[in-house]
């Protein structure tokens, strides 16, 4: 990634542990994790927590049997991101395996509808489908309004969602959200596709049925991964056996097209796979055209079926990494433009034909280069506002800084949400700038001088002897990493043997390894202008140690997230 300047190291404290079978070095990152015995290991279904805390899936759970024995046409509601459209596949595959009729389902177009089950959403279901129960997967807690204008119209409301609940609760018939005030569940970290995966398995127990939830489970992890949900004790497991079931040839058709036109192997899937290669191609109908596409793609039940719809994905997220790159070439245009000065202690940037579905992507991007707050705006569809996504960095919540900017300018927001690393919102395009000033001064009085200087976390430096095949085996599979539970990342100098450029923005290195008479192969992807055109003889990086294929051969890679040139 670009970085305007080297972080500050922060090893984490080397913790001794003696866990049966478990190589020294896997057991130390973990406890560095927080994992506290060996048992933490053991990713089975068996160890996840059980619902009977968990508030509102009872009634969930005796509305479904009802709906079940009457015969009652049920319509799915669901989200245009990559979790929304897993919880919405699962909902479907899930509910046909219990018994129940092939359900209806609707995903609101970003650009027409918005997010949720609005009024306008309940009334098309109504003309569309005539169904008798509404369920919401990933969205419905904040829809008063949806959900009393579906029950005005004689239908029935089932919420599930895991998003923080307003200050008023919507009249549904019943609600599953782990969030709610009250709910001593334990796992309130699940994505919205695993909120819908429990009340399906607590239905597939009050059924007194056996097994056919559990062979949907690689679309929860899905889900749960590109949610970038936390990847608490809970969702390790939900993530793990979704991907034992790929690795086993057992997965959903869609996505193992999905990770094959993404030049991934499904029977080495990793969580990084479904993050970094299905998610995005997954998000970007929902960013650019229409996420039924990718819904229709997890539902394919063929393999020709589900590999014609994964191309069509693959060929939409291109057009979407092309707009991209040149929203991001003009944004970090500007990010230059402000260094010349002070770097402000938040960013809002516009572009006029910047493209509102991408602009997410975009601000995380910036977010990532410059170790502030960012917000990126495009055009709405409706003229003279703007659509505005923002992200945040560790140790300053987006939306309570939001929160106090609607305080102190009641009118300057149309409309917006989100949690502390994220958030979207809608205003008039001519307050940006009184927005922009009234959000930087509230992110400083929110935030301490400290907060802007980039830390990274490592688990320290590797011997040589450790920098080889058999490692990067052990770190990339025995165990899913994600948001909360970091890939192991390491840090240490190295002699630069070689360095090109490929691709035009990446840097590859041959690095030397003394100490085992050996090379090592070490990438630096989208590298900062000055060091691809640098004479490179001793560098000083943080890395991740990952497994390279490439025509077969499978070795070692150093892929650094930080370098920097040393004298």
């Amino acid at each position: 990634m670009i970085v305007s300047s080297y972080p500050r190291i922060r090893r984490r404290p080397p913790v001794s542990v003696d866990w049966p079978g478990v190589p020294p070095l896997l057991a130390r990152i973990l406890a560095g994790r927080g994992l506290t015995a060996a048992e933490q290991l053991e990713l089975t279904l068996g160890r996840l927590p059980h619902p009977d805390h968990f508030q509102g899936l009872a009634a969930a759970v005796e509305l479904l049997v009802a709906a079940r024995e009457q015969h009652w046409r049920i319509c799915i509601v669901g989200d245009y991101d990559a979790d929304g459209a897993t919880a919405t596949a699962l909902m479907v595959r899930g509910l046909q395996a219990l018994g129940f009729p092939r359900p209806d389902f609707l995903v609101p177009n970003r650009f027409e509808y918005g997010y949720g089950l609005s009024p306008a959403i309940v009334e098309l279901a109504r003309v569309t489908f005539e169904p008798d129960l509404i369920i919401t997967v990933d969205n419905g807690i904040a829809s008063v309004d949806g959900v009393a204008a579906a029950r005005a119209a004689g239908m029935r409301v089932l919420i599930t969602d895991h998003h923080l609940p307003g200050e008023r609760l919507p009249e549904a018939d019943a609600i599953a959200n782990p969030r709610l005030e009250g709910d001593e569940f334990p796992a309130a970290n699940l994505a919205g596709v695993g909120v819908a995966f429990y009340l399906l398995m607590a239905v597939q127990r009050r059924l007194g049925l056996k097994g056919a939830v559990v062979d949907l489970l690689d679309l929860v992890a899905l889900g749960t991964v590109a949610d970038v949900v936390r990847l608490d004790d809970a969702n390790r497991i939900l993530v793990e056996q979704g991907l034992r079931r790929l690795r086993a040839g057992k997965g959903n058709p869609g996505i193992r097209a999905l990770l094959q036109v993404a030049g991934r192997d499904p029977s080495r899937a990793l969580a990084a796979d479904l993050g970094f290669a299905v998610g995005p191609r997954l998000n970007a109908a929902g960013r650019l055209a229409d996420m039924t596409h990718g819904i229709d793609c997890l539902l394919a039940d063929s393999v020709s079926e589900a590999r014609q719809y994964a191309e069509e994905l693959d060929a939409i997220n291109r057009e979407r990494r092309g707009i991209e790159q040149g929203m991001r070439d003009a944004a970090m245009a500007e990010v230059a433009r402000l260094r010349e000065q002070t770097l402000p202690a938040a960013l809002c940037l516009h572009g006029r034909d910047w493209h509102e579905g991408v602009v997410g992507i975009l601000a995380s991007r910036v977010k990532e280069a410059v170790h502030r707050p960012v917000i990126a705006f495009a055009p709405a569809q409706e003229a003279g506002l703007l659509k505005g996504s923002g992200r945040s960095i560790p140790g300053l919540h987006l939306r309570d800084v939001l929160d106090a900017v609607a305080t102190r300018h009641p009118q300057m927001l149309h409309k917006f949400g989100g949690h502390a690393m994220a958030a979207g919102m809608t205003l008039k395009a001519a307050d940006l700038e009184a927005f922009r000033e009234a959000f930087q001064t509230a992110v400083r009085e929110a935030a301490s001088d400290d907060l802007f200087d980039p830390v990274v976390d490592s688990d320290g430096g590797l011997d040589d002897r450790d920098i080889c095949l058999a490692t990067a085996e052990l770190l990339s599979h025995r165990f899913p990493w994600g948001q909360g539970f970091p890939p192991p990342r390491f840090d240490g100098e190295f002699e630069v043997l070689n360095h090109r450029v490929v691709g035009e923005r990446h840097l590859k290195l041959t690095l030397g390894l003394p100490a085992v008479s050996g090379v090592v192969d070490g990438i630096l992807f989208n590298a900062d202008p000055t060091l691809l055109g640098a004479r490179l003889k001793r560098v000083e990086g943080v890395y991740r140690l990952e497994v390279n294929e490439f025509r077969g051969r499978r070795a070692p890679q150093m892929l650094f997230e930080h370098l920097r040139p040393l004298p």
